[in-house]
């Protein structure tokens, strides 16, 4: 029986792993609609994983988790630590609105306003939850592309202390350590996880110069985290969660002082901190209505210290204040009213520029359900920045299901905008020949999508097609010299995402999905940057024995147009690439696992982006262990 409920679960957790809407009804997401709703009732294309997924796979960063996700186009400058940017259905990679456990992570002082990926570890990761389209209609700007909500451990139940290390290949030595439980009123989670990567070979042999050795990248990552509960009264209760991330990277830079430039013959070295943290009270004034009330505030800081005079130090800090507020008003059974009030502020510095912005928001949503089949979802949403001035985006998402057939019918359709980052507006570089635009537009953007899901053989066998469709107006790039920033007229992104789930056996479980991306600048019809037309996964997971699991992942990422490594070439083609990796665990005894993985198992040796090779052949194994107090 013990052998029959594993496999139940490892069944349930892998159709759950890269869904874009599975229809078991206690899978919950919250993102789409920001309450929990059963996530076969939302319009919008939706990727759950969980954290029974990242540890099937073995999954250390989240960049790694993202990969394998529909819809995402993921580029990371090399190995562990290197910057790392996601590219949602071919918009840009600020278009997509970043949330830690209700965090809004962006950060102010980068060059787009992007999330930085490439410092964010797995350790103490729950959930993370994907939403693919316009989202400005309930999160404002950056959501042009969708939203991807990150939602770390809660504890619950009697205490839990596990820890984990690993090491392997490039110098690798990984550690992680949790304790999390709740006693009384109150719940608590304490994470701390180090990631070490002491030589990872990035730099191309190509690119050097004749007789210089290549060096390798090391990186080192300490991820602080804790989350806190604590529940008042039957009606309140107190949410804390805070994280601090400290990081750091020795990588080979460009040297200017040829053109083109080559890599440098002696490494910089990047510093990182990063600090989140939130407070949030909940209160149910009466049995229908709900609000919350938090405050979040954020830090961001990057420090580069370059090796000569082409590469000077740099620094920057940005910094994010917000107060949210969000009620819900259950209206009628099967109707509910939100309503949302939001306030920030934005800062950006460095060595010579200090800038800052606020924005204010009010949005409604109004979830009903009809006939019991029949789902929607409308929101409206008005922003008002102080640069820009009033924005108003609005969002429906309707879903249906054919009880007969078993089939579900979705859709959304939406707008979007996106605020010129601070960054873009006054942060200069005029060494580089490049200088900031102050007269830059918000981008717009209008999108839909629309897809079916269907079942057969008593839900052994599933898949599914969404088409998506996304049109933005004022596109910012680099203009055509590579010295400024423009806004184009418009550009265009549609494409089709398609998947199928089989439970071929009790034990074995196989997943495929495919995206097809087009992507294009409608004046010049180019094709934007670093969008693949074509992504595929394969991913099987097989219960060997009750002890013990396989992971078999593929990946294969299409050509795609890129620039050479110091964009001397504006335009080239990429080749395209599939690389295999497998992971398996053995379960020693109830308290110890023994698990090991090998990444890029056919050595694959391959560029994303061109000029920075990511790792070849990795092999690593370690040892987990967990105790569990007495209930």
């Amino acid at each position: 029986m013990r052998f029959l409920s594993k496999q139940t679960a490892l069944r349930a957790a892998l159709i759950i792993f890269a869904s874009s809407a599975a229809a078991e009804p206690l899978v919950i997401t919250v993102t789409p609609n920001r309450r929990e709703v059963p996530i076969d009732q939302v319009g919008s294309t939706v990727t759950v994983v969980t954290a029974e997924d990242i540890e099937l796979k073995q999954h250390r960063t989240v960049p790694d988790v993202l990969r394998t996700i529909p819809g995402l186009s993921v580029t990371q400058n090399g190995g562990p630590g290197g910057s790392t940017t996601v590219s949602l259905r071919g918009t840009n990679t600020n278009h997509a609105k970043v949330l830690i456990d209700g965090i809004d992570v962006g950060d102010p002082s980068t060059a787009n306003g992007a999330f930085d990926f490439g410092n964010l570890l797995t350790a103490d990761v729950e959930r993370i939850e994907v939403v693919r389209g316009p989202q400005s209609g309930l999160y404002g700007s950056d959501a042009i592309g969708g939203v991807i909500n990150i939602v770390t451990r809660k504890g619950r139940g009697p205490a839990r202390a596990t820890a984990a290390i690993e090491g392997g290949s490039f110098e690798t030595l990984n550690m992680a350590a949790g304790l999390s439980g709740s006693t009384g009123r109150f719940t608590y989670a304490f994470d701390v996880a180090h990631l070490h990567a002491g030589d990872t070979p990035v730099t191309p042999l190509s690119l050097l110069p004749a007789g210089r050795a290549r060096i390798g990248d090391k990186a080192d990552n300490l991820t602080l985290s804790t989350r806190l509960g604590a529940r008042i009264s039957d009606d309140f209760d107190l949410g804390f969660v805070a994280r601090y991330v400290d990081a750091s990277l020795r990588f080979t830079g460009d040297d200017f002082s040829t053109f083109p430039s080559v890599p440098a013959a002696a490494q910089s070295r990047s510093l990182n901190t990063m600090a989140l943290t939130r407070l949030e009270a909940r209160h149910r004034t009466f049995e229908a209505f709900e609000q919350r009330l938090g405050i979040s505030y954020t830090e961001h800081d990057r420090e580069i210290r370059g090796i000569d005079a082409f590469t000077p130090d740099t620094a920057y800090t940005g910094d994010r204040t917000k107060v949210d507020w969000l009620g819900t008003y259950q209206l009628l059974p099967g109707h509910s009213l939100m309503g949302g009030l939001e306030a920030a502020t934005d800062k950006l510095h460095d060595r010579s520029t200090r800038a800052e912005n606020d924005t204010s928001a009010g949005f409604v949503q109004l979830d009903s359900v009809f006939w019991g089949a029949l789902y929607n979802s409308v929101s409206l949403r008005h922003d008002d920045n102080e640069r820009f001035g009033g924005v108003t985006t609005w969002r429906v998402a309707p879903s249906y299901r054919i009880e007969a057939t078993d089939t579900r019918l979705k859709a959304s359709y939406g707008t979007g905008f996106k605020a010129p980052s601070l960054s873009q507006l006054f942060v200069s570089y005029p060494a580089f020949n490049f200088f900031a635009n102050p007269n830059l537009k918000p981008e717009r953007s209008t999108g839909y999508d629309a897809g079916f899901e269907q079942t057969f053989m008593r839900d052994r066998l599933r898949f599914g097609v969404t088409y998506f469709h996304n049109d933005i107006d004022d596109l910012i790039t680099t203009n055509a010299r590579f010295t400024s920033l423009e806004n184009r007229p418009s550009a265009t992104t549609f494409g089709v995402e398609s998947f199928v789930t089989f439970a071929a056996t009790p034990a074995l479980t196989i997943r495929g999905d495919h995206t097809y991306t087009e992507a294009r600048d409608n004046e010049t019809g180019n094709a934007l940057l670093r969008r693949p037309k074509h992504k595929a996964s394969l991913a099987a997971i097989w219960q060997v024995t009750e002890e013990s699991t396989l992971s078999l992942s593929a990946l294969h990422v299409g050509a795609r147009v890129d620039g050479n490594r110091d964009f001397s070439i504006q335009r080239l083609t990429a080749p395209s690439y599939t690389v295999i990796n497998l992971a398996g665990t053995h379960e020693l005894t109830r308290s110890t696992t023994l698990f090991g993985r090998i990444e890029n198992l056919t050595d694959k040796q391959y560029q994303d982006p061109t000029g920075f090779e990511r790792p070849g052949l990795g092999i690593y194994v370690g040892v987990k262990v967990r105790y569990d107090a007495a209930p």
